[in-house]
């Protein structure tokens, strides 16, 4: 397994922080901090718990006027950014600062932001910002959509997203997204990838609660650009995956009734937990013409409680020729990982050929 990212913070990287503070802070007691951060619960601590920790044994080092402890952070960024690039991750305790004590200064801490997430990412910090004062910051970021550093662009959109991984939801924009539509619309054919994929990011978070609004966007935007495309396209993904029929359309996924899936076949029923599923099976293209085909297959994993459930793995995306016959064979492992929990028991397997599901066949995980 990869190591944990809590472990980013160690000694090496902290070095690294206090020759930082020590340069913005002429006072600055480096053996009293670093006390602090190793407390008696910091091994227990989870990557986030240790982020908000570090962000509150900063505070214990900053001026206590929130206004003049964002100055010197703000100082503390410049340092960083010119001094100690590539460690934008690590330094994610810096908006998380932001967060905790600046809720009650909303020009101060918005201005901060602006700053910090050219280094170090505010996406998440943002979030409670948004639950207290959503139009003041929606406008915010549709001023932010415009700057000229990707990076705070890449924020306006990043930052608003619905259903933001390892983040609060946000039920306002759950239940009616179009405040974020604006900002979408002048970055959908941006100049940074970096932001596009964002772009596509909040479209796909939209989409889980609003499709109508996503297909509505995908018609207007696709064929704009090859720019606006990818978005559009990736930003569609889980319609595609759900197998929406207007969206298979769109991309020009068609009917399957001469698409035949035959012989699937798994070689291992039992799989254990670490090792592989592999199996066959024969997809038969009865057209007379070439045909484009979304190929994938679904996995219906075993839950705690009993119940299967389904997880669509993407095979190929091609155009198979007419009156043919392609051999697919793929694996699907079952290593640990942090993100998937797997339990022991039945599971099943479906191909699924533009979105429609084919009859499925069991294995075990032992």
């Amino acid at each position: 397994m990869a190591t944990p990212l809590k472990y980013y913070y160690n000694d090496a990287f902290f070095a690294k922080f206090m020759t930082a503070m020590e340069a913005v802070l002429p006072d600055f007691k480096q053996a009293d901090c670093m006390a602090q951060i190793y407390s008696d619960e910091w091994e227990a601590l989870e990557l986030k718990q240790r982020m908000r920790h570090i962000a509150k044994v900063l505070h214990g080092f900053l001026p206590e006027e929130y206004p003049k402890a964002i100055d010197k952070i703000i100082e503390l960024v410049a340092y960083i950014t010119e001094h100690q690039p590539g460690y934008a991750f690590e330094y994610m305790f810096i908006p998380d600062f932001v967060e905790v004590y600046g809720m009650d200064d909303y020009e101060t801490s918005i201005m901060a932001m602006e700053k910090i997430t050219q280094y170090s990412s505010c996406e998440f910090a943002v979030r409670p910002y948004l639950i207290k004062y959503q139009n003041k910051v929606m406008k915010q970021m549709l001023i932010w959509s415009t700057h000229e550093h990707q990076n705070v662009r890449r924020f306006a959109t990043e930052g608003c997203r619905p259903r933001l991984p390892w983040a609060m939801a946000l039920p306002a924009l759950k239940k009616d997204p179009s405040s974020i539509l604006p900002i979408l619309e002048n970055l959908k054919d941006d100049s940074s990838e970096f932001v596009r994929k964002s772009v596509a990011n909040n479209l796909n978070d939209i989409s889980k609660d609003n499709p109508e609004v996503v297909i509505k966007i995908a018609h207007q935007w696709i064929g704009q650009s090859s720019n606006t495309d990818w978005v559009v396209k990736h930003g569609c993904r889980t319609l595609l995956k759900q197998g929406n029929t207007e969206v298979m359309s769109l991309f020009g996924f068609g009917s399957v009734k001469h698409i035949k899936v035959d012989n699937l076949e798994i070689e291992n029923k039992e799989v254990a937990i670490g090792g592989e599923l592999a199996f066959t099976f024969n997809l038969i293209n009865n057209n007379i013409q070439d045909t484009l085909i979304r190929l994938e297959y679904a996995v219906f994993y075993q839950k705690a409680n009993g119940t299967l459930s389904k997880k669509i793995y993407k095979i190929s995306e091609k155009t198979y020729a007419d009156k043919s016959i392609s051999s697919i064979h793929k694996k699907q492992s079952f290593r640990l990982i942090t993100t998937r929990r797997f339990h022991k028991g039945l599971h099943q397997l479906a191909v699924v050929v533009n979105g429609v599901e084919y009859p499925t066949s069991d294995f075990v995980l032992v």
